[in-house]
């Protein structure tokens, strides 16, 4: 077992302290000084925020911290549309955290700082004949950020990105670097695959990459009908199936991916994907916050939209990302995959009893559906089953509140019914005595985290409301007044 190597600036003052960190401190004037995530769903004023460019300037933050008794919290793209990155102690900017560290074309293996984008790295790869294996919707996000909250792409065969990573290193909370993967430390490493950043400061990833490959993608529309019917078929019909329900016209959108070698043929149009699938998909949604019936015909429109046989060809990450057009409340569960068509059933007959009534609730875009295989990561939504994804959006055009609390409600009460396990970087209710019900491994990581953060260095509000059930943090403490 490889030793935690010790280094801690015991031997600085806090005043010496100070002085060092002065040049990546954010100061109070600058924007950056406060965190508010993309969806602009979340935002808080950290006691300070640095910048730091290596693991030196890292371990002197955590001394400072654990000098001043406040805590530490990594925020990278802020992607996350909850407040798990959000904190009131010290927060670590990661975003001048992202080198390129080695690349192993032979054996596919790449090892990377956790603050390097996805965007970057995908840029990378490409530039060494690589690729991931899968990806998630969006490219934004920070590597340690889909690590630690097992962020999934969508492949019945694949599971959650997370599950590719081969090794950690990490600055834990008295300073020491430790390296963990399956075979060293493998119980932090287990943790730290889905940690929610509560077990250590992530540096670098080792993950597990192949070469380069397009995608060939199908989407066609079918009715809701046709989709419950043959569920277990589609999910199985690609290597990476995913699928867009619209609830009004109860059509759906399957999209089918399969690896190929044909010659790129991209999707590309600017009057569909931007001017139609952006600004006059804003203003219809607009009008719908005013005039809710509208979104109906919104749901209709864009439902016919995609409902058409296309075929694009793409690099994989072209492919698998989509566009996320603006800001977001979005809240996504995982359910076992042999409850997927029961969920699914009941959610729509809830959907319409509530549309049907006169103030009911009219949700104005498709409700997704992925897949993943089953995965041992302690924390993640896939643990020891595979798993359907199904994710709610209410979108914030021109940065307006839709009436998104009912909708969630409603969605959150059919998926939990079945087993819903939400995903971790998203909205969610869930305190210590359920998420103990969902996961076999629950009491062994708050356990974990109290023997390697005995003193909570790395625990924010989240953490402490949802891990350890802490009843004086507020599920809206760091909500804007909406």
């Amino acid at each position: 077992m490889q030793p935690k190597l010790k280094f801690r600036p015991v031997e600085l003052t806090t005043t010496e302290l100070y002085a060092i960190l002065a040049p990546i401190t954010l100061p109070p004037s600058s924007a950056r000084s406060k965190f508010s995530n993309w969806g602009r769903t979340f935002r808080c004023r950290p006691l300070a925020v640095f910048e730091p460019v290596n693991d030196i300037q890292v371990t002197h933050i955590i001394e400072l911290a654990r000098r001043e008794e406040t805590t530490v919290r990594a925020a990278g793209a802020g992607h996350s549309p909850s407040d798990l990155a959000c904190t009131s102690g010290f927060m670590i900017r990661t975003n001048r955290l992202d080198k390129l560290i080695s690349v192993d074309s032979e054996k596919g293996i790449v090892v990377i700082q956790g603050g390097m984008s996805l965007h970057t790295l995908h840029r990378h790869l490409l530039d060494h004949g690589l690729a991931m294996s899968n990806v998630g919707s969006i490219s934004d996000q920070s590597v340690a950020g889909i690590v630690t909250t097992a962020t999934h792409g969508s492949g019945i065969s694949f599971p959650v990105i997370s599950n590719h990573v081969l090794a950690l290193e990490m600055i834990m909370e008295d300073g020491s670097t430790l390296r963990c993967s399956r075979d060293i430390y493998p119980d932090i490493f287990l943790a730290t695959l889905c940690g929610l950043g509560a077990t250590g400061f992530i540096t670098s990833v080792t993950l597990q990459v192949e070469p380069a490959f397009r995608l060939k993608e199908k989407t066609v529309g079918v009715s809701f009908d046709t989709m419950l019917e043959r569920f277990a078929e589609f999910a199985r019909s690609a290597e990476h199936v995913r699928m867009w329900w619209f609830v009004h016209p109860k059509k759906v959108v399957l999209s089918q991916s399969n690896r190929t070698y044909e010659p790129a043929k991209p999707k590309a149009s600017w009057f569909w994907d931007v001017l139609i699938g952006s600004h006059v998909l804003q203003f219809l949604l607009f009008v719908g916050i005013f005039v809710p019936r509208v979104n109906s015909w919104t749901s209709r429109f864009f439902a016919w939209l995609g409902s058409t046989l296309v075929e694009r060809v793409d690099d994989s990450f072209a492919v698998f990302n989509v566009d996320c057009h603006f800001p977001q409340y979005t809240t996504e569960w995982a359910v076992p995959l042999e409850e997927a068509t029961a969920c699914l059933k009941e959610l729509n007959e809830e959907i319409a009893e509530e549309i049907a009534k006169r103030n009911g609730f009219q949700p104005h875009f498709p409700i997704e559906i992925r897949f993943t295989d089953a995965d041992d990561i302690w924390l993640s939504p896939s643990y020891g089953r595979k798993t359907c994804y199904i994710g709610v959006t209410q979108y914030k055009p021109y940065g307006l509140t839709p009436p998104y609390r009912r909708v969630f409600k409603i969605f959150e009460g059919v998926v939990t019914r079945h087993g819903g396990r939400s995903h971790w970087a998203k909205t969610h209710t869930l305190k210590p005595a359920t998420l103990r019900q969902l996961y076999p491994r629950f009491d062994d990581f708050a356990t974990l985290l109290n023997r390697v953060d005995p003193n909570g260095m790395f625990r924010n509000e989240y953490v402490r409301r949802h891990i350890f059930g802490d009843d004086t943090v507020e599920d809206r403490v760091f909500k804007p007044l909406v």
